[in-house]
């Protein structure tokens, strides 16, 4: 059969699939206390929040507020998005600091999840109807939601998403046993379906079953089967972030009507690569700067100049400042639940 790439076998294989094979892979190969504490050097910090996860964010811009086409045909949505995150993030952190944040990292889960459903939709677009489809869908859902269940039903892991207590915690064993035997039988049910689906129709859909197989591997290995920091950080946001670009620069699925994305503006031509990874790069940068400087005082070494403003300890000050800062990481979430839907 033939395979539904986004754009090609070299290209979905090398930057959206393997992903989280090759983290796993670096995971692997750590010290043991990289993979059970709260340890993260400071280059892996940079490599992976700075260069990865934060830029990751502002690759939205090439999709929207810097494509003209879409800028025009979106109007509203550009404008009406970041002010509502705005005041919903300053109405929240209103409420104090962890309400914020707490909300922010649940809306950043749920983010994630549609990512490897959207994905999930892209390489089952030529599937052909046929008993117990919907597995997959249920698989993609769960091979993320289980590993959360079991972070939610765990007592203090060494990580988090954005700051400590972000997420609301209680040691249950048997809601992670509940949750495990669902899990287990989940991916029984899937197993034995396309395995029943070769043997009766010959295909097989490689790009759908990598995805599944990098996001079971990415979930668990990173919240359930490990707990550190850099464990969990290199295998969410490494396969997170690289396939979000990669999608980004590819501009959606290929098809007989439009064989190659449409680029337009500065990011176009013969340093169009350059220019779109230079440009997310420096707007992570010049963000996590701010951070730094205004708000957490964690890596002035890196951050040098940014060390010479204020740091803003005042509540009023932070209620204002803090979802500011935030504002490109929230409206990333809500445009990102608008801009790549298709009515096919």
């Amino acid at each position: 059969m033939p395979q539904p790439w986004i754009r090609s076998p070299r290209y979905d294989g090398l930057l959206i699939l393997a992903p989280p094979f090759l983290a796993l892979l670096v995971v692997l190969g750590l010290p043991a206390p990289y993979r059970h504490s709260a340890a993260m050097p400071l280059l892996a910090w940079v490599a992976l929040v700075v260069l990865i996860d934060v830029a990751h964010v502002y690759g939205t811009l090439f999709q929207t507020y810097f494509d003209p086409v879409n800028r025009r045909q979106r109007r509203t949505l550009l404008w009406v998005a970041p002010l509502a995150c705005y005041a919903a993030g300053v109405a929240l952190h209103s409420l104090g600091g962890l309400v914020f944040w707490r909300a922010l990292a649940y809306l950043a889960v749920f983010h994630f999840i549609r990512q490897q459903y959207g994905f999930l939709r892209i390489y089952s677009r030529h599937d052909a109807p046929a008993p117990g489809r919907w597995l997959a869908t249920a698989l993609i859902y769960y091979a993320t939601i289980y590993p959360l269940l079991y972070w939610h039903f765990s007592p203090g892991r060494n990580f988090n998403w954005f700051v400590d207590g972000d997420f609301v915690q209680l040691d249950w064993p048997t809601g992670r046993a509940i949750a495990t035997g669902l899990y287990v039988g989940l991916i029984a049910a899937y197993t034995t379906r396309e395995s029943w689906l070769w043997w009766r129709t010959r295909t097989f859909n490689m790009p759908r079953n990598l995805l599944l197989a990098g996001t079971l591997v990415s979930w668990y290995v990173g919240i359930v089967l490990f707990n550190g920091d850099l464990a969990f950080t290199l295998l969410n946001v490494v396969s997170h972030g690289i396939p979000y670009l990669a999608l980004v620069w590819a501009g959606g699925p290929k098809s007989a009507q439009a064989p190659a994305p449409i680029r337009r503006g500065a990011w176009a031509g013969r340093y169009g690569l350059a220019v779109f990874i230079g440009a997310v790069v420096l707007f992570a940068f010049l963000e996590e700067g701010l951070w730094d400087g205004l708000v957490w005082r964690e890596h002035g070494t890196l951050f040098g100049w940014f060390q010479h403003l204020p740091a803003i300890a005042s509540p009023a000050l932070l209620m204002w400042l803090v979802p500011l800062l935030a504002l490109p990481q929230s409206t990333h979430y809500v445009l990102d639940g608008f801009i790549w839907r298709r009515k096919k």
